[in-house]
């Protein structure tokens, strides 16, 4: 099992915090599905069949947020207004107005919901209390702010923090390609993004393409920066670094798939995979963190930003 994408924040490092307790906290917000009348629901399941909310393998805490929508496509909606609004117009003689349409349709998407097809999805979160991390398996913004919602509204003290690096990840990846090196420990692959930001934001993408040096740097001249990076950590794990320092795409490479274990049992096997899994995705993000320059402290930040309101 591994991530697909990693959205990354910030916990105090030696976070206390056992399985049991984060497992009671996260029956606050348990998953249920939707009720008749509801188009959506969402919460925490247990991560493996019939464990708790919260999974554990040598301090390494696994944790799976489902999300549930009902479909009811608007055609259908509007199918069923029109026939209704056709037959009000056909008995009382004339056609019902905006307001009264507005209630009605209304109405039929509380008639329809509880016969509407229900979609399930699910994203895991890995928190890592020794040296803290907290990773979500999704590069969607809404996504992770709707999971980081659920998790305050379940754990009494949560402190986190996003992310920030000294050096935005779009200036340093800017200047790797126009030096045409990559950080150490890493290599550049043939995917990237330079976007100008001027207010057409004209963008140069190139896809499983050589990434010529001299090319780049015109586009940079020419006031691009890169926002999307393919590059490789240490022959171990390809990703795409973003502006927003989400990364996305990632895949363990051939050298890792021959380092597993030959485990038989399924829960040893899963269990094994998930310890791998963390082990090197810890070390790629502290070299991708040192890359940028190390952390942004964010107290620091304030101090910072004080000093200048007040001088």
């Amino acid at each position: 099992m591994w991530f697909k994408n990693l959205t990354v924040f910030r916990l105090p490092k030696n976070y206390a915090i056992t399985v049991e307790a984060l497992h009671a906290f996260l029956t606050r917000m348990q998953f249920s599905d939707c009720g008749s009348s509801d188009d959506s629901s969402s919460g925490f399941v247990p991560p493996i069949e019939k464990g708790l909310l919260a999974h554990c393998v040598n301090h390494q805490f696994l944790l799976k947020f489902m999300t549930a929508k009902k479909l009811l496509p608007s055609s259908v909606v509007s199918q069923v207004l029109k026939a209704r609004v056709d037959e009000l117009e056909e008995q009382q003689g004339f056609r019902p107005g905006r307001k009264a349409q507005k209630d009605l349709k209304e109405r039929i998407i509380d008639e329809l919901l509880p016969r509407a097809f229900t979609v399930q999805s699910a994203v895991g979160i890995w928190i890592d209390p020794v040296n803290g991390w907290l990773v979500m398996d999704t590069s969607s913004q809404s996504k992770a702010d709707d999971i980081l919602k659920h998790l305050l509204k379940s754990i009494d003290t949560f402190p986190i923090e996003s992310l920030r690096s000294k050096t935005a990840p779009q200036t340093a990846m800017t200047d790797w390609l126009a030096g045409n090196e990559a950080p150490k420990g890493f290599t550049i692959d043939q995917d990237a993004d330079l976007r100008a930001h001027t207010e057409d934001k004209a963008t140069v993408r190139y896809v499983r393409h050589s990434i010529d040096p001299d090319d780049v740097q015109r586009h940079i001249a020419a006031g691009k920066q890169c926002t999307k990076l393919a590059m490789t950590w240490d022959d171990r794990i390809s990703f795409i670094l973003t502006d927003s320092l989400v990364i996305k795409r990632i895949k363990p490479l051939d050298i890792l798939a021959e380092s597993k274990q030959d485990v038989q049992d399924e829960q040893e096997r899963f269990d094994a995979d998930f310890l791998l899994m963390t082990a090197e995705l810890n070390k790629m993000l502290d070299d991708i963190v040192y890359s940028l320059g190390g952390e942004l402290d964010y107290q620091m930040d304030l101090v910072n930003e004080t000093a200048k309101v007040t001088a």
